[in-house]
């Protein structure tokens, strides 16, 4: 079973490809969010503004709907492990679907696409996790190794929220013009990987485990933990600008979209770390 997943590599390219083309979609994101304040000054004075508990509770279904979505997809791969690449495409596909059509549709405040990508990417970030933490490690439990890569997760949002709030780091239009060039720099390289990887035959330089694939998982974990810098200055903005209940919903697209991301970069880290090559 190891052989013939490694083999395959589902892992590889697809899981690569996803994570850049978040990156993508997010900057898609930003680039929106920029404009939204001044979109949302246009709103009925009788709507209901913004407030920090709107982005908290939306946050949180949206990553509930999430987390009960990878589960269902750990699960059934855990029966079928045959379903892990057909499922990790489907979600990975309509997840990036999804951002795209909030983003440049200016959807981003409509739960119903944010909880369908939640859903979407539930099912990526489960079949991912199974193929990762079961078959591309050794002497680690799946169990742990997952673990292990949530609370890196939630930790480095917790230090990135800090850094914000005590104005460390000032999120400036260069600032915000330099993160959106790197996600696309990533994006680019991420394609790259993939065209490689399918006419080599394996899993492309950068995501073999090998130290060039240790550095490019380093860079992706450090832009997506700076991107939660401009995930708070977007919400930061709306609450300022008196944005309606609703854009708590765009809010909640873009923290989520940037903790999958820094998620599979930093479970693929620990897989490296504790490879079976």
């Amino acid at each position: 079973m190891r052989g013939v997943v490694r083999d395959n590599q589902p892992a590889g390219g697809y899981a690569g490809f996803g994570a850049g083309a978040a990156g993508a979609g997010q900057a898609a994101m930003w680039q929106q969010q920029q404009q939204a304040p001044q979109q949302y000054q246009q709103a009925p004075a009788a709507t209901r503004a913004l407030t920090i508990d709107d982005v908290v509770q939306k946050t949180a279904i949206t990553l509930g709907v999430l987390i009960a979505a990878a589960a269902v997809s750990y699960g059934v791969i855990h029966q079928n492990v045959g379903l892990a690449t057909p499922l990790m495409l489907i979600g990975m596909i309509g997840g990036l679907v999804l951002v795209l059509v909030a983003s440049f549709g200016r959807k981003q405040d409509n739960p119903a696409i944010v909880l369908g990508y939640a859903v979407f990417e539930g099912v990526f970030v489960g079949a991912i996790s199974f193929v990762i933490a079961n078959f591309m490690v050794k002497d680690v439990s799946a169990g742990t190794l997952i673990g292990q890569a949530i609370l890196a997760t939630f930790g480095v949002f917790a230090g990135m929220l800090v850094v914000y709030k005590t104005g460390a780091i000032r999120v400036t239009p260069r600032f915000t013009r330099m993160m959106i060039a790197a996600m696309i720099g990533v994006l680019v390289l991420a394609v790259g990987n993939v065209i490689i990887a399918l006419f080599s035959g394996g899993a492309g330089p950068l995501r073999d485990g090998g130290p060039l694939a240790i550095i490019f998982s380093l860079v992706c974990i450090g832009l997506a933990a700076f991107s939660f810098m401009l995930d708070f200055d977007s919400a930061d903005r709306l609450i300022r600008a008196g944005a309606p209940s609703k854009a708590a919903w765009g809010i909640a697209l873009g923290l989520t979209v940037t903790l999958v991301w820094l998620y599979i970069e930093i479970l693929r880290l620990l897989s490296y770390l504790n490879s079976n090559n």
